[in-house]
């Protein structure tokens, strides 16, 4: 007879490092999820979510946020041409303002302070991965 404890957790805990990790491999030209979940032990469902999850930006962890470099510019005023212009609108002296300009990837993506988070996050995603 053969008995063997697993104490009082009986599944496994996995850390963000190793979630993040086995997401990416994923990714992987090739690579199918399937096939990643067979070779690390993990129920391909599992996996299914966390990719889900990291999609979303819901996979958590006890890792801390990245930090990105940050340059603030400021913005140079119209050139007046002479030529006396009607009032502005409140949505055009809104685009003016607020403006967040991200380069990733050799990409760059201006945003103004109404952008859709989940957007934004959609089209940042996809360029992580370029």
């Amino acid at each position: 007879m053969q008995v063997n404890v697993l104490g009082a957790e009986r599944r496994r805990r996995w850390s963000y490092d190793e979630k993040v990790r086995l997401v990416e491999e994923t990714l992987h030209a090739g690579e199918t999820v399937c096939g990643v979940a067979r070779r690390h032990g993990v129920a391909h469902s599992l996996l299914f979510t966390w990719r889900r999850q990291a999609r979303q930006g819901r996979l958590g962890g006890d890792a801390a946020p990245a930090l990105v470099p940050v340059e603030i510019i400021p913005v140079a005023a119209p050139i007046s041409n002479g030529v006396p212009q009607p009032p502005s609108s409140p949505p055009a002296q809104r685009a003016r303002t607020g403006i967040i300009e991200i380069e990733l990837g050799g990409c760059r993506v201006r945003v103004d302070r109404d952008v859709d988070v989940e957007a934004l996050q959609r089209v940042l995603e996809l360029l992580r991965r370029r």
